[in-house]
């Protein structure tokens, strides 16, 4: 089946966090939103498919997943990343950073230390700072239109803070970079001889750039199968973020009794119904889509990186390895961080996400989800280049 991306379909007015909160953000109504990273895509045909189905069998009562779950989301990592995790290891939740909210919780105590690398996604500072424990960062080295990590710092961070639990981001949000085995297998031996949890959120590993394979924790350092939870979810890969359903790795029986119990202090129960069907019919029957979808997106970024070369050149891509988010360098531009936003939101009349959100970082840099028919793309950068040379 042939499935058809360039069309625009309004979502305006279907409660829908990227086109319906522009008041409440400060932000113009008229702001064309690339924001929030959730596509502007249908979910794959046999994903509606499942859920119309469920729907007309009218009955939403209790559920609970069966082994068929756990099998289509097995053999998609396998056949995807050669990587088969055990059904012992699956626990379900309703969203990865629910998961990470459970990690902190359960592994660390009030005022204990967790380590991240920044600029990252914005929840991760808040699931660290809104359970009271201490935010320690690692701060990513940006150096030639490149990421990297200072090694040399993460362990000093880890000895001098007493850090018990790290967070890795994987593939980066929003930098881009998919970790190397090698990398991941540094990272592991340090936390190793530390005894450190880590917590990988690996909820864009399917995004990985020609050239780039993604390498999931577990895989690539099976050393620390007793203290590791691999995050994953549906979410990202087939834009079913709404349904709430993730999968979270851990093989360690001790730690997966820690974070289950946390769980259910917090009063957790099963999955949403509709987030288990979709999560089963994508994993099992959503490949063509997504194979098509992704060729998509990468044309998107072809398009974004001429378009820049040519005629925004003062703005610069960082060169993507992993995600369907750009992040735009545009210190170029030669604006200070408020004047940045004013020229985005006010002049351009875009609403995308500031680097700022990511940490002090990301202060001279935009995030743009490109998980858009290319018309939609085509506009925002077209309104981005009017307002640069007015």
């Amino acid at each position: 089946m042939r499935y058809d991306f360039d069309r625009i379909i309004d979502r305006r007015g279907t409660d829908c966090i990227k086109f319906d909160t522009a008041a409440e953000h400060g932000i113009p109504e008229d702001a064309l939103p690339l924001w929030v990273a959730d596509m502007d895509f249908p979910a794959p045909q046999p994903v509606l498919d499942a859920l119309n189905e469920r729907v007309r069998h009218g009955i939403f009562g209790y559920s609970d997943a069966g082994s068929d779950y756990y099998a289509a989301a097995a053999s998609w990592f396998e056949r995807r990343h050669g990587w088969r995790p055990e059904e012992a290891w699956l626990v379900k939740t309703p969203g990865v950073v629910y998961a990470l909210a459970m990690a902190v919780r359960a592994l660390t105590h009030p005022g204990d230390a967790v380590l991240i690398q920044t600029p990252v996604y914005p929840p991760f500072y808040r699931v660290i700072r809104e359970n009271g424990r201490r935010l320690v960062e690692n701060p990513l080295i940006y150096r030639a239109g490149r990421y990297e990590i200072d090694f040399a710092d993460f362990e000093r961070k880890l000895d001098e803070s007493g850090a018990k639990l790290f967070i890795l981001c994987s593939p980066h949000n929003p930098v881009g970079r998919v970790w190397t085995e090698a990398e991941l297998r540094e990272m592991a031996r340090i936390c190793a001889r530390r005894g450190v949890v880590v917590v990988s959120d690996e909820i864009h590993c399917d995004f990985a750039h020609p050239g780039h394979p993604h390498s999931i924790l577990l895989k690539a350092a099976p050393e620390l199968a007793e203290r590791a939870i691999v995050c994953t979810a549906p979410s990202k890969t087939f834009n079913l973020a709404g349904l709430q359903a993730s999968n979270i790795w851990i093989p360690g029986a001790e730690l997966r009794e820690r974070f289950t119990a946390e769980i259910a202090r917090c009063g957790g129960s099963e999955l949403n119904l509709f987030g288990m069907v979709a999560c089963r019919a994508a994993y099992a029957a959503g490949e063509e889509w997504f194979e098509q979808c992704w060729a998509y997106i990468l044309d998107n970024f072809a398009f974004l990186r001429a378009f820049l070369a040519e005629r925004l050149p003062q703005i610069k891509l960082v060169e993507p390895e992993g995600t369907y988010l750009a992040w735009l360098d545009c210190s170029g531009l030669g604006l200070e961080p408020a004047a940045l936003e004013d020229l985005i939101v006010n002049k351009a009349k875009l609403w995308l996400d500031s680097g700022a959100i990511f940490g002090q970082a990301g202060a001279q840099f935009q995030r743009v989800v490109l998980a858009c028919p290319r018309a939609t793309l085509k506009e925002a950068l077209e309104r981005l280049e009017k307002a640069i040379h007015d």
